[in-house]
């Protein structure tokens, strides 16, 4: 069985002082709970706030992009190694927005991921197509695509604490969510392509998140299909009821 991962986007919300109140209030909900891995990505200034509310409890935190050098004049960027010294454990990668808003590619992803990786970061890497993609029937081409590119030169062993998120874009952010069955056949797609690059034992144990649209009133329906691993979260992650909700489908 492969636990299921739990992932908060903050995106750009809360300030380290609203940070720390969403701990606060999330906590008494979550103690207990250890059904399922929980991560929260912040904006890189709550970082630091997020790892001090959440010292001794079962949540992680996470930063929501990182650039692939360790360091250098790279004005506006945080490097693996710089997560990693404040105490984060996972980090996004290639995320629908990033792509979108800031010129990330497939090949931008794949330095990233190598860099995260190489630094004991566990990257949780997004792919997923947009509308047009999805309407002209290429879903499978585009996710194929991106996974090969993401996944170029690294070993089997290097990908075991991988996670990957798939976010139809479409569904970001719009209140539509893929059905349960969309979304499984785009979990084995990608399972597929990763048993290609790093082999059946590895692609078994990779854990595929669904992101898009995520909510308390259809976590469950989500999180009971068995190709689902678990959720990347939005909007509903903002606030600590909805998001222990989903946690605790």
């Amino acid at each position: 069985m492969r636990k299921k991962l739990i992932a908060a986007n903050w995106k750009m919300h809360k300030t380290p002082e609203q940070a720390q109140s969403f701990v606060s209030a999330l906590l008494p909900h979550l103690w207990e709970h250890t059904r399922d891995e929980i991560v929260l990505c912040p904006p890189f200034l709550a970082i630091p706030a997020v790892i001090e509310a959440t010292k001794d409890s079962p949540i992680g935190v996470g930063g929501q992009d990182m650039f692939w050098e360790k360091e250098g004049a790279y004005t506006g960027a945080i490097s693996a190694p710089m997560l990693r010294a404040v105490g984060c454990s996972h980090v996004i990668i290639g995320h629908s927005e990033r792509r979108q808003y800031f010129g990330e590619t497939d090949d931008t992803v794949n330095r990233k991921l190598r860099a995260a990786l190489a630094a004991g970061l566990k990257p949780i890497v997004c792919v997923g197509e947009v509308l047009a993609e999805r309407e002209a029937g290429v879903t499978e081409d585009v996710l194929r695509r991106q996974c090969s590119i993401a996944f170029r030169e690294i070993s089997g062993g290097e990908a075991i604490p991988m996670v990957v998120a798939y976010e139809p874009v479409w569904a970001i952010g719009t209140g539509k969510t893929a059905t349960p069955e969309l979304a499984a056949e785009a979990h084995r797609t990608i399972r597929a392509v990763a048993a290609e690059a790093f082999g059946e034992g590895v692609a078994t144990q990779l854990r595929i998140l669904y992101g898009g649209s995520v909510k308390p009133d259809n976590a469950t329906l989500l999180m009971s299909q068995q190709e689902i691993d678990g959720a990347l979260v939005g909007g509903a992650s903002l606030d600590a009821k909805s998001f222990a909700a989903i946690v605790k489908w």
